[in-house]
């Protein structure tokens, strides 16, 4: 009875809790054309965030590219705490010093349509959206091209992103809420590697091309923060570092288990033989490994396990009798990175991401075909092809971190987790290290007992999020 009376109380304060008028002072809700937005296209939701009562009203499906060649994906949808339309305070933050958190659906390379405030967190309680509104921001999600739409290959996911972020700042005086030098990416996988190119690629020239081409409005779409979960990035280099971890295990579980043929474990040698010299070239400072795969970085990334097995540790978890950790009076003092990817276990054939026989997703995101140097000269593929030489080079973060011209978000917070073994630790940590000789704020970091996944931490990512926004 007790619940039954709580969800009555929610209908009917959803119903009543803000007025279907939109006469709200400073805002013109056409934000992008009036015909696809009318004055009353607003809905208001109340939800709960456990036992807290989240107000909000909703503006869905505004495109924000004029030319867009899929304009069913070129579409965005705005979320705004009703407390701001009512000129009070959440969190510590007002209708116009509260951050606009702008996250992104997309996984696999595949098209990511808007996100919805839900209580469906696979976590539990509620998503990434939802949260975000209860802490007091203001919330633009746009939907995303993807590499299975006709015109959604490389590099179609930042451009729309990159649009998606200009309408913003476009809209700024309309807006009802929200700082626009406060916005802040998120996305997890292939939506982690588009987390960290909009936050690396603020206002890069390479981009204009693109941009105009879609529609995009003549704005910055430099970003303040980054939020990077299981970044699959750094593509035409990843499958190098992938190599240098699980080399030696031959057995992959990318659906049933399978042994890899000889193409693939002479690719493996190969690719591990070949990561010391282009982490070297590189040239992160005090990180370094010699012709074997052993130095500074190889402790730096080991170093990154055993932190991870400390905080579980510390917090009553069970670590102990793992074969690749080394624990000692209550302290994890080392780890195995060999020893790591037997108990981890490998998930792709080498090479994981250009695929010898060019049926990867990322072979796909660039149209079917190889974007790495190895992969195009030993393809099994019947008409192997290379991708183009642009087209790679705008698809990766690590092209624009420190270079001139570029702004570059100054915070930054990447996670990975113990358990992923869809892309190496060292990706992560690679984009870490640069981003942090380059004078930005990085804060890297694996998460225990955690595989391939994001937004499992929303208390602790908004906590630092607070703390950068403030």
């Amino acid at each position: 009875m007790r619940t039954k009376f709580l969800l009555a109380f929610v209908i009917v304060l959803a119903l009543c809790s803000c007025s279907w008028s939109a006469e709200i002072p400073g805002f013109t809700p056409d934000m992008r054309d009036s015909q696809v937005m009318p004055p009353n296209n607003f809905i208001c939701q109340t939800m709960l965030v456990g036992s807290k009562l989240v107000s909000f009203r909703s503006w869905i499906d505004i495109p924000y590219e004029a030319n867009s060649p899929e304009p069913e994906y070129n579409r965005l949808n705005v979320y705004v705490p009703e407390e701001y339309f009512n000129g009070q305070s959440i969190n510590g933050f007002t209708a116009k010093t509260a951050p606009i958190f702008m996250p992104n659906g997309v996984g696999g390379y595949m098209p990511g349509r808007q996100f919805v405030p839900a209580n469906d967190n696979r976590h539990g309680g509620p998503n990434v959206t939802l949260y975000a509104l209860s802490r007091g921001y203001v919330v633009v999600a746009p939907a995303i091209r993807g590499r299975t739409l006709e015109n959604g290959k490389a590099p179609a996911l930042i451009v729309d992103y990159k649009a998606a972020v200009r309408w913003v700042r476009h809209n700024k005086d309309k807006l009802p809420a929200g700082d626009t030098e406060k916005i802040i990416s998120d996305g997890l996988s292939a939506g982690g590697a588009l987390s960290s190119l909009l936050g690396a690629t603020g206002n890069a020239k390479e981009y204009e091309p693109y941009l105009k081409e879609v529609g995009a409005y003549d704005e910055r779409d430099d970003i303040f923060a980054s939020a990077v979960y299981c970044p699959i990035t750094n593509l035409e280099n990843a499958d190098m570092p992938y190599e240098w971890i699980f080399n030696g295990v031959n057995t992959y579980h990318l659906g049933p288990a399978r042994e890899m043929d000889e193409n693939m474990k002479k690719a493996s040698d190969a690719l591990k033989a070949a990561f010391p010299a282009y982490l070297n070239g590189l040239k992160l400072e005090g990180y370094t490994l010699d012709e074997n795969g052993n130095g500074t970085f190889r402790d730096y990334i080991e170093g990154l396990y055993v932190s991870a097995a400390q905080k579980a540790l510390d917090a009553g978890e069970n670590v102990l009798g793992l074969d690749w950790l080394t624990v000692e009076g209550g302290k994890v003092t080392a780890a195995d990175l060999g020893k790591y990817a037997v108990w981890a276990t490998r998930m792709k054939a080498a090479p994981a991401f250009d695929s010898l026989n060019m049926k990867s997703f990322e072979n796909n995101e660039f149209g079917d075909k190889h974007f790495t140097e190895y992969a195009f000269k030993n393809s099994t593929a019947e008409a192997p092809a290379m991708a183009d030489a642009e087209k790679i080079y705008v698809m990766n973060p690590m092209n624009f971190i420190g270079k001139e011209g570029v702004d570059t978000a100054k915070h930054w917070r990447i996670r990975h987790g113990v358990k992923d073994r869809d892309t190496s630790l060292a990706v992560p940590a690679i984009l870490a290290l640069k981003l942090r000789q380059s004078g930005y704020d990085a804060d890297v970091a694996a998460v225990w007992n955690v595989p391939h996944d994001g937004n499992y931490d929303l208390e602790e990512l908004f906590a630092w999020l607070d703390s950068i926004c403030k």
